[in-house]
This record gives structure tokens, C-alpha cells and sequence, in this order.
């Protein structure tokens, strides 16, 4: 028997290697190459089945050069998932032919996510789900729990890769569910499911069969402690949308975002509610995150965030306390705490606000990650009202970008952000100069500020 080849794959970019070294040379990053084992090809997998009339289209794409005017666009038309929330954030609907990932932490929903988008699409077209975790019994006790129809949709428990794609192309599906990738397993790899060749090779098919029979493949991925997608890093480099759905244990709101989308907005948010009937839609996120307290309270402001295509309304709160530490703490939940400790010496500089002996401790309400700087303004508006223990104004928003020399910079949709303001009544806004609006906003009041002197002045903490 002729000896199985070996390669070495980096886990972060998929680069190989004919031997096993401490660094990858392409990423530079240490201790990620994995043992590949090459098997023989087989011939069920070499041989190509005759076109069917839904891939046409694929194989004359293969055989001719056109031009981008030439292609009809009309043959993938996207097709809704029956969840709004959802469709935002693939970017408009379900692609045909495309492969989606879904990944998340476990009890995040991502099997009752896709459970209830396979029920909805099934009564239309041909759904196909594939389970290699549960049992079909437990699929089933899951729906009929909440009250999914579960007369159209097909089931069927499988991990081989061979089988899986031989039933495929036998029921020709719409949309397949594959829950979930890290449990496939193709006989040509004889290393264990859930490793860097099984992944990869399960991938590179699925992918491939999405493409010639035009079918969307919808992939469930396990992450990692940290948060990030478990396996190679060349499966995310396969797929062609990649969504993470988020959410803590001790909280019934769920968030999807894109990770990855060659068909929409990458920044895009998706809210959902968990109950007892699955994943709930959220049609107005901001009135989740603007739940505040009864009793108003230091350190407590609301700002405009934006989100993919729409503005978000959250709540951002500070907590300064003296320091008992010779190195006082920094903690940012929701933010990035480099940029809090830029912040904190901007308002010592500009400010005159000396906080080298205090904690600073800064949280955004509801779990939402801020990853725009138009939060600078309004964490610095918390911490001062914090420090110096004085209630802002309930009916005020703030946002803006804070520049290194004191000076408020504008952030992108201001006039949209400031609409979404005054539907939630709110009745002030400080805003930076150059967001100023051209014609007035009924309901609330713009005050424009250059500097971040003028924006403590109009809160009244100079």
C-alpha cells in the first residue's frame, strides 16, 4: 500500500507546508500548523454528474468568457428567510448558490435560528436539514415546542459528507442546512471529525456543490473560548457570508452580525428576543436598550450609535471611584478600552479633569459593542458626570468624535441619527459643528459644539 502524503496547514490563513515549522512564514503566526493528510481522490468524488436544468447556467458560465453586461441577474433572484432581522443582515435575503455560516456560542440559538427559517422556506420550496448533533426525535420535539409547522420540512441525521451529497442531489433542495460542520466527516480523510483536513474538505464540497446545483447551504460552526470561529481560517475564506449570533446566558436578547458578506454591508445588526416560542424579532431595538432606570443616577447618558444601515439608540454608563491601586483600573465593556485611556488624557489636557488616582470603570447597556468612534463624546460626558456626581439631563442625546487636540469631530449620518433622536422623544442633542443639521428637526433642539470645552459648557459641567 503506497504511503499517505502529508502536508502542514496553518489553522489562521491555510497556508501548506511539506514539514512541520514553529512559524507560519505567510502570517507570521506561531504554533497554528496542523498535520493534512492527502488521500487518494476517489472516483465518486472525481466523477461530475450531467448538468441538471437549475445549474445550466453554472456550467456555461465555465466553458465562455462574458461580460459583467451580459450576465442575467434574474437567474439568483434573493428570496426572503421569513425573518426581517435576518434578511438585514444577509444583506437583503437568501442568495441562491451561496454558502453561509452561522456560528455562535452554545444556547445561543443558532439550531432554533435555522429551525424556524427551515419550517418558513419549506412551505414554499424544497428544505432539506441535516443533523449530526441531535437526533431527528429531538429536532422534532423542538418544533412541535414551538409550534413550527413540520409537515413540509425534510429531516435526515447524517455526518458522512459522501451520503450527505448523494441525497442532495438525488432531492434536489432550495435550501440545506448542515448543523454542523465541525461533525462531517468524508471517508477519504482518515484523520478524526472536527479536525483542520475533515473541516476543510467537508467545506470545499459543500461550497462546491452549492455553486453547481445552486442550492444555499447554511453552515453551522462551533467558536472557540474566545469567541472566534472554530477550525481553519480557510473555511472562512470559502464561505461567502459569515454571521456571528451573540448573546450572554443571563439575557434573552440575541445580536447577528455579519462577520463577512459578498452580498451585503459586513456592519450590519440583527435583534432578536429568546422565549418559550423560539427567536422572536425585534422591530424597534433602540426601545430595548433605552429601558433606563426610574431613578436618575450620575454617570448615565444616551448616545447614537450607528449600525450597518440604521442608527441605534443605547445607553452608556460611567462609575468613577477613588483607587485604593497605585496603577487605578481601566475596564471598558462594549468599547474599546485602548481608546478609553486615549479619551481619559484628552480630558485631562483639555479639560483640565484630573483622574490618574480613580478607577474608571464604563459599560453600554444591553450588551451592544460599540465599534465607531462616534461614542467618544458621550463616554466622556459619563465620566464627568460621574466624577463630579451631576445628573445630566434624561432628554439629552450626545455623540461625536473626540479629537486629540479637544476638538469634535463629525461622524458619518448625523442627520439620520438625529431623526431617530426625536422619534424616541428626546428633546436636546449636542452634536459635533459639522453635523449641525441645514433645516431644524421637529421636537428637539441641535447644539453644536467645536470643541470639547463647548460641550461641557452645554451640559452645564464646566
Amino acid at each position: 500500500m503506497a504511503k499517505a502524503k502529508t502536508a502542514f496547514v496553518c489553522n489562521e490563513c491555510g497556508s501548506d507546508y511539506s514539514k512541520w515549522q514553529g512559524q507560519c512564514t505567510d502570517c507570521q503566526a506561531w504554533n497554528t500548523l496542523v498535520e493534512f493528510k492527502l488521500g487518494p481522490a476517489s472516483s465518486s468524488s472525481s466523477k461530475r454528474s450531467a448538468p441538471s436544468p437549475r445549474n445550466a447556467h453554472y456550467a456555461g458560465a465555465q466553458s465562455q468568457a462574458q461580460t459583467l453586461a451580459e450576465i442575467d441577474l434574474e437567474q439568483v433572484p434573493r428570496f426572503t428567510s421569513g425573518a426581517s432581522e435576518f434578511d438585514r443582515v444577509l444583506g437583503g435575503g437568501l442568495v441562491p448558490g451561496s454558502t453561509i455560516l452561522v456560528g455562535g456560542h452554545p444556547g445561543a440559538g443558532k439550531s432554533t435560528l435555522l429551525l424556524q427559517t427551515m419550517c418558513h422556506l419549506a412551505q414554499d420550496r424544497v428544505a432539506l436539514y441535516v443533523t449530526g448533533e441531535e437526533s431527528p426525535q429531538q429536532i422534532a420535539m423542538r418544533a412541535r415546542r414551538l409550534e413550527l409547522p413540520v409537515d413540509r420540512l425534510q429531516l435526515m441525521a447524517e455526518t458522512n459528507i459522501d451520503a450527505l451529497l448523494a441525497t442532495a442531489e438525488a432531492m434536489q433542495p432550495s435550501v440545506m442546512v448542515v448543523d454542523s460542520i465541525q461533525v462531517m466527516h468524508s471517508d477519504d480523510i482518515s484523520s478524526a471529525p472536527g479536525s483542520v483536513s475533515q473541516v476543510r474538505e467537508c467545506a470545499a464540497r459543500l461550497t462546491r456543490y452549492a455553486k453547481v446545483s445552486n442550492t444555499v447551504v447554511l453552515l453551522v460552526g462551533h467558536v472557540t473560548k474566545d469567541g472566534s470561529l472554530a477550525g481553519p481560517k480557510v473555511l472562512e475564506h470559502m464561505i461567502d457570508c459569515s454571521i456571528l449570533l451573540e448573546g450572554d446566558a443571563d439575557t434573552r436578547f440575541r445580536t447577528l452580525r455579519g462577520q463577512k458578506n459578498r452580498f451585503g454591508a459586513v456592519n450590519e445588526l440583527g435583534v432578536f428576543a429568546m422565549t418559550d416560542r423560539g427567536l422572536r424579532e425585534v422591530k424597534n431595538p433602540s426601545a430595548i436598550f433605552l429601558d433606563r432606570s426610574h431613578e436618575p443616577a450620575p454617570g448615565s447618558i444616551v448616545m447614537t450609535v450607528w449600525e450597518g444601515t440604521r442608527p441605534l439608540l443605547v445607553e452608556i454608563q460611567a462609575l468613577v471611584d477613588d483607587s485604593s491601586l497605585s496603577n487605578p483600573r481601566r475596564v471598558a465593556v462594549g468599547l474599546e478600552q485602548n481608546r478609553m485611556a486615549m479619551l481619559l488624557a484628552v480630558l485631562h489636557r483639555h479639560a483640565g479633569l484630573q483622574l490618574s488616582d480613580q478607577d474608571v470603570f464604563a459599560n453600554v447597556v444591553g450588551g451592544v459593542k460599540v465599534l465607531e468612534t462616534s461614542a467618544d463624546l458621550a463616554l466622556l460626558a459619563a465620566i464627568v458626570s460621574s466624577f463630579r456626581s451631576q445628573i445630566l439631563p434624561r432628554d439629552w442625546v450626545v455623540f461625536g468624535e473626540v479629537g486629540l487636540a479637544g476638538e469634535i469631530r463629525p461622524v458619518p449620518s448625523g442627520q439620520e441619527r438625529l431623526a431617530e433622536a426625536a422619534k424616541h422623544g428626546f428633546k436636546h442633542a449636542i452634536v459635533p459643528k459639522g453635523n449641525a443639521p441645514k433645516q431644524p428637526i421637529s421636537g428637539i433642539t441641535v447644539v453644536a459644539v467645536n470643541t470639547l470645552a463647548d460641550a461641557m459648557s452645554a451640559l452645564g459641567m464646566n
